[in-house]
């Protein structure tokens, strides 16, 4: 053994399945990062990521134990080397789950279970089913920094001569409007005394922006030829959470839905008269709670338009605004439902609450909700939830700082965007397929995922 150099050494202790010295050098066990499996300096052990998560975060097929100093001798395929630091590939999460090397870096044959070293005292195994891991997921196509606190709202809208524009609003209660094709601000809009924007929306009229923060106010700013004035504002009623929604009545008429002056009440206004329409309000004794979520929609087959309201109690509600009645509803969650979208083309849509799932739902013949399944999460609490306009892709803004994203119609997952170190607390499509999201670290990145065909 003397003759033998360490290198040589290292290789036959591990192909014998027995503890080696420590070198130096040698890459330990690192707390998870994000990134890809392209080589790192020595110190970094980069992430190998999979759509399919488990509890701990480990991708799917590998196997959560490591084998400790005594237990009987193994061996290794053949074929297989001890992995050196620029291929070693963790599972992310934990410190203590297991190392993955892809088949595609030691040769192997798929379905194999494979003892290998992570570190001078540490060994792992792995089994790969013989399914090929998803690709890491994708870096951010580019990131706008300059919010100046946590962005908690994003809307994309058209410029002069249709140039791409992302409007965000604040915590500390700016609006900034962002040109995507300089990455610049163009401006910042202070219309809410400091305090939290928590909806964007823009009307084709001037063009118009709306604006809902904390202070009460709903503003109205006109936009054209550069503008950025206050030409209206709105007092709100309710100091809760929930977001107002727009629907499109004619060409200069709009239909505005807001929470109420009760706690279980939602008011439908008229813009840009703001006539109180109706009132919506359950029956006494209902107990649904503050209303926590709000999506105007009118079927191309029905003149009556719809609100569907998402609940303090984790119910959902489909409300008949013209009959000011409640046609349905349904239990869809145990906490508070913090989000839903609606896809108009297949009467179909999705909610989040603080819990752990995801709740698919239908509207059978315009009238009744119908529960149809729900998607179990890895980590508690989504925030925002967005369709994109083809009905395609459907992305989840996360408490866990990750945007989650799935194929709409089967709900299967595609990506775990893990770039953002804080709260995710909006998504947003825009006409061509990018997504953006806002967090609470002050940023927001645009992505260029599966864009439309």
């Amino acid at each position: 053994w003397g003759l033998l150099p360490c290198p040589a050494l290292h290789t036959v202790l591990v192909l014998w399945g027995q503890q080696p010295p420590a070198r130096a050098g040698t890459p330990k066990a690192s707390p998870a990062c994000t990134g890809s499996a392209k080589p790192l300096p020595r110190d970094q052990v980069p992430l190998t990521q999979d759509v399919r998560e488990s509890p701990l975060g480990s991708p799917r097929g590998a196997v959560n134990t490591t084998k400790t100093p005594g237990e009987p001798p193994f061996c290794l395929h053949p074929r297989l080397q001890p992995p050196s630091e620029h291929r070693l590939c963790r599972c992310g999460g934990a410190p203590s789950e297991v190392a993955y090397v892809p088949p595609s870096q030691w040769g192997g044959p798929a379905g194999r279970l494979v003892w290998f070293q992570v570190a001078p005292e540490r060994w792992a195994r792995c089994w790969e089913e013989g399914k090929r891991m998803a690709a890491p997921a994708p870096d951010p196509q580019f990131t706008l920094r300059g919010a100046g606190s946590a962005v908690c709202a994003l809307h994309f809208c058209s410029g002069a001569q249709g140039r791409p524009l992302l409007l965000s609003g604040s915590l500390r209660g700016l609006v900034h409007i962002w040109n995507l094709e300089t990455r610049r601000p163009l401006a910042a809009l202070d219309g809410h005394g400091g305090q939290c924007v928590t909806w964007l929306h823009t009307l084709p009229r001037g063009p118009q922006l709306l604006s809902q923060g904390r202070d009460l106010q709903l503003c109205v700013w006109d936009l054209a030829e550069g503008r950025s004035a206050v030409v209206d504002a709105m007092r709100l009623e309710s100091v809760g959470f929930c977001r107002a929604s727009v629907l499109a009545e004619g060409p200069q008429r709009w239909m505005l839905a807001v929470p109420g002056r009760g706690n279980d009440e939602v008011q439908i206004l008229e813009l840009p008269s703001k006539t109180l329409v109706s009132c919506l309000k359950p029956e006494a004794g209902a107990r649904l709670g503050m209303p926590m979520c709000l999506q105007l929609w009118q079927a191309e087959s029905s003149p009556r338009p719809l609100l569907l309201a998402g609940y303090e109690d984790g119910s959902l509600a489909l409300w008949d605004v013209s009959m000011r009645k409640l046609c349905s509803r349904a239990a869809c969650h145990s906490e508070p439902v913090m989000g839903l979208a609606l896809d108009p083309r297949r009467a179909r849509g999705v909610s989040g609450s603080a819990e752990k799932a995801l709740a698919v739902w239908s509207l059978e013949g315009q009238q009744a909700l119908q529960v149809r399944g729900t998607h179990e999460l890895t980590n508690p609490g989504i925030a925002d939830l967005k369709i994109r306009p083809d009905s395609k892709i459907l992305a989840t803004a996360g408490w866990d700082h990750r945007v989650r994203v799935f194929q709409w119609r089967t709900m299967r997952p595609l990506a775990v965007l893990a770039f953002h170190s804080a709260t995710v607390h909006c998504v947003a499509f825009d006409a061509t397929g990018l997504l953006a999201a806002g967090s609470g670290d002050q940023r927001i990145s645009v992505w260029s995922l599966y864009p439309p065909t």
